[in-house]
Protein backbone atom coordinates (compact mmCIF):
# COMPACT_ATOMS: atom_id res chain seq x y z
CA UNK A 1 0.00 0.00 0.00
CA UNK A 2 2.57 2.26 0.81
CA UNK A 3 4.94 1.70 -2.42
CA UNK A 4 1.58 2.41 -4.60
CA UNK A 5 0.86 6.34 -2.45
CA UNK A 6 4.66 6.72 -3.13
CA UNK A 7 4.13 5.92 -6.66
CA UNK A 8 1.12 8.44 -6.60
CA UNK A 9 3.18 11.08 -4.25
CA UNK A 10 6.16 11.14 -7.33
CA UNK A 11 3.69 11.40 -10.08
CA UNK A 12 2.02 14.16 -8.47
CA UNK A 13 5.38 15.97 -7.25
CA UNK A 14 6.28 15.51 -11.07
CA UNK A 15 3.34 17.14 -12.24
CA UNK A 16 3.83 19.95 -9.92
CA UNK A 17 7.50 20.57 -10.46
CA UNK A 18 7.50 19.88 -14.14
CA UNK A 19 4.43 19.76 -16.32
CA UNK A 20 2.11 22.12 -14.14
CA UNK A 21 0.69 25.66 -16.47
CA UNK A 22 3.25 28.03 -15.75
CA UNK A 23 3.79 31.27 -17.82
CA UNK A 24 7.01 33.24 -18.21
CA UNK A 25 7.39 36.41 -19.37
CA UNK A 26 11.10 35.65 -20.63
CA UNK A 27 10.64 33.08 -23.27
CA UNK A 28 12.63 35.22 -25.91
CA UNK A 29 15.67 34.89 -23.51
CA UNK A 30 19.00 32.82 -24.32
CA UNK A 31 18.97 30.18 -21.39
CA UNK A 32 21.44 31.99 -19.94
CA UNK A 33 19.92 35.65 -19.42
CA UNK A 34 16.69 33.22 -18.43
CA UNK A 35 18.78 31.83 -15.49
CA UNK A 36 19.79 35.21 -14.50
CA UNK A 37 16.54 36.51 -14.40
CA UNK A 38 14.69 33.64 -12.66
CA UNK A 39 17.68 32.83 -10.26
CA UNK A 40 17.40 34.12 -6.65
CA UNK A 41 20.29 33.30 -4.67
CA UNK A 42 19.78 35.20 -1.52
CA UNK A 43 18.50 33.43 1.04
CA UNK A 44 14.89 34.61 2.89
CA UNK A 45 14.35 37.40 0.49
CA UNK A 46 11.13 35.69 -1.54
CA UNK A 47 10.00 34.42 2.45
CA UNK A 48 10.43 37.83 3.92
CA UNK A 49 8.81 39.09 0.89
CA UNK A 50 5.72 36.68 2.04
CA UNK A 51 6.22 36.94 5.87
CA UNK A 52 6.23 40.34 6.01
CA UNK A 53 2.70 41.79 4.87
CA UNK A 54 1.20 39.13 7.52
CA UNK A 55 1.04 41.68 9.98
CA UNK A 56 -0.29 44.20 7.26
CA UNK A 57 -2.73 42.14 5.74
CA UNK A 58 -1.78 43.75 2.58
CA UNK A 59 -1.19 40.51 0.49
CA UNK A 60 -3.90 37.78 -0.39
CA UNK A 61 -3.55 35.22 1.96
CA UNK A 62 -3.76 32.35 -0.92
CA UNK A 63 -0.31 33.50 -2.88
CA UNK A 64 1.46 33.26 1.33
CA UNK A 65 -0.16 29.84 1.72
CA UNK A 66 0.86 28.84 -1.70
CA UNK A 67 4.55 29.93 -1.72
CA UNK A 68 5.68 29.23 1.56
CA UNK A 69 2.74 26.38 3.38
CA UNK A 70 2.87 24.79 -0.16
CA UNK A 71 6.58 24.65 -0.53
CA UNK A 72 7.40 22.88 2.68
CA UNK A 73 5.00 20.60 2.91
CA UNK A 74 5.31 19.21 -0.73
CA UNK A 75 8.22 17.47 0.24
CA UNK A 76 7.32 16.38 3.82
CA UNK A 77 6.09 13.07 2.31
CA UNK A 78 9.57 12.85 1.03
CA UNK A 79 11.00 12.59 4.59
CA UNK A 80 8.94 9.49 5.55
CA UNK A 81 9.31 7.42 2.09
CA UNK A 82 12.80 7.85 1.68
CA UNK A 83 13.98 6.44 4.80
CA UNK A 84 11.24 3.62 4.50
CA UNK A 85 12.07 2.47 1.25
CA UNK A 86 16.05 2.95 1.59
CA UNK A 87 17.43 1.87 4.83
CA UNK A 88 20.50 3.41 4.56
CA UNK A 89 18.90 6.99 4.43
CA UNK A 90 17.78 6.05 8.20
CA UNK A 91 20.10 8.88 9.45
CA UNK A 92 18.85 12.49 9.57
CA UNK A 93 22.90 13.50 7.93
CA UNK A 94 22.50 11.02 5.04
CA UNK A 95 19.12 11.92 4.87
CA UNK A 96 19.64 15.64 4.93
CA UNK A 97 22.62 15.14 2.07
CA UNK A 98 20.23 13.14 -0.29
CA UNK A 99 17.88 15.81 0.16
CA UNK A 100 19.84 18.41 -0.68
CA UNK A 101 21.50 16.98 -4.36
CA UNK A 102 18.02 15.71 -4.96
CA UNK A 103 16.72 19.35 -4.92
CA UNK A 104 19.38 21.03 -6.22
CA UNK A 105 18.55 18.48 -9.44
CA UNK A 106 14.90 19.62 -9.38
CA UNK A 107 15.44 23.24 -8.69
CA UNK A 108 18.69 23.30 -11.58
CA UNK A 109 16.23 21.06 -13.99
CA UNK A 110 13.11 23.28 -13.52
CA UNK A 111 16.04 26.54 -14.40
CA UNK A 112 17.42 24.51 -17.35
CA UNK A 113 13.91 23.51 -19.03
CA UNK A 114 12.32 26.56 -18.22
CA UNK A 115 9.69 25.11 -15.93
CA UNK A 116 10.45 27.18 -12.99
CA UNK A 117 13.11 29.45 -11.53
CA UNK A 118 15.76 28.48 -8.98
CA UNK A 119 15.09 29.84 -6.08
CA UNK A 120 16.95 29.09 -2.62
CA UNK A 121 14.43 29.70 -0.56
CA UNK A 122 12.16 27.33 -1.83
CA UNK A 123 14.83 25.35 -2.04
CA UNK A 124 14.99 26.05 2.20
CA UNK A 125 11.45 25.76 2.89
CA UNK A 126 11.74 22.15 0.87
CA UNK A 127 14.16 20.59 3.13
CA UNK A 128 12.88 22.11 5.95
CA UNK A 129 9.29 20.34 4.71
CA UNK A 130 11.59 17.46 4.41
CA UNK A 131 13.15 17.59 7.51
CA UNK A 132 9.61 17.72 9.16
CA UNK A 133 8.50 14.52 7.43
CA UNK A 134 11.58 12.73 8.67
CA UNK A 135 11.48 13.51 12.40
CA UNK A 136 7.31 12.46 11.89
CA UNK A 137 9.26 9.00 10.55
CA UNK A 138 11.86 8.87 13.37
CA UNK A 139 9.50 9.50 16.09
CA UNK A 140 7.42 6.30 14.57
CA UNK A 141 10.12 4.63 13.67
CA UNK A 142 11.46 5.10 17.54
CA UNK A 143 7.53 4.36 18.83
CA UNK A 144 7.55 1.36 16.96
CA UNK A 145 10.84 0.23 18.55
CA UNK A 146 10.36 0.93 22.48
CA UNK A 147 6.81 -1.05 22.01
CA UNK A 148 8.70 -4.32 20.35
CA UNK A 149 11.02 -3.96 23.01
CA UNK A 150 9.01 -3.63 25.35
CA UNK A 151 6.55 -6.70 24.42
CA UNK A 152 9.57 -8.41 23.98
CA UNK A 153 11.05 -7.95 27.92
CA UNK A 154 7.60 -9.10 29.19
Amino acid sequence: MLSISFVFYLFLLIVLLFLGFRSYIWTDLSLIEYIKRSSNLVPFKTIIIYVKPISEGSMNMDIRIKNLFGNAFMFLPMGIYLPYFISKINKISVFSFTMVILLFVIEGIQLVTRRGSFDIDDFILNLFGALIGFSIWKMNSNQKLIIRDSVQSC
